[in-house]
C-alpha cells in the first residue's frame, strides 16, 4: 500500500482510495505502480473488461495498476477532482490538486481514459457531466 493512503469502499463506484493525512496543494500524493505494458496488451486487456485500471504513460506504454499495485488503481473519477497525474520520465504521480483532508476520497477526471464514451459518472459532484469521458451531447470530446 502507498504511504499516506487507503483502500475502503466507495460512494463513488466499488472502491476508492483515501487520504490517511493531509495533503497540501501541489504536494505530490503517491506513484501509480503496476505492470509496464505495451499498447498490444492494453487493447487485449481492455476486452471484456469490468474494471479498468490502466493508465496511459503515453501513446505506446501504460501501467496496469490490477497487476502488483500499491492502492493507486482505486483512485476513482470525480468531475469536481481534488488530485490530477503528472507523467515524469515514464512514470506516473498523483499530485493534490486541492488541499485534501484525511480520509477524504483522492479522485481525478477520468476525461481521456479508454472508459466507454457512455460510461456513466457517479461523482455527484454539482459540476457533473453524466458521463465519465466526454461531456454529454457533443461528440468528438475527450
Amino acid at each position: 500500500m502507498a504511504s499516506g493512503v487507503e483502500v475502503k469502499s466507495s460512494s463513488i463506484d466499488g472502491k476508492g482510495c483515501y487520504a490517511t493525512h493531509s495533503f497540501r496543494k501541489g504536494r505530490k500524493i503517491s506513484e501509480y505502480v503496476g505492470e509496464r505494458i505495451s499498447r498490444h496488451e492494453i487493447k487485449r486487456r481492455l476486452q471484456g473488461a469490468q474494471r479498468i485500471h490502466i493508465c496511459a504513460i503515453d501513446s505506446y506504454w501504460a501501467i496496469d495498476g490490477s497487476v502488483g499495485g500499491n492502492g493507486t488503481q482505486y483512485i476513482n473519477h470525480s468531475c469536481n477532482p481534488n488530485a490530477f497525474i503528472k507523467i515524469i520520465n515514464g512514470r506516473i504521480y498523483f499530485y493534490a490538486l486541492r488541499d485534501i483532508a484525511p480520509s477524504e476520497e483522492i479522485t481525478v477526471d477520468y476525461i481521456a481514459s479508454w472508459h466507454d464514451d457512455e460510461t456513466k459518472c457517479f461523482c455527484n459532484a454539482p459540476n457533473c457531466r453524466g458521463t465519465i469521458n466526454k461531456i454529454q451531447g457533443r461528440s468528438g470530446s475527450s
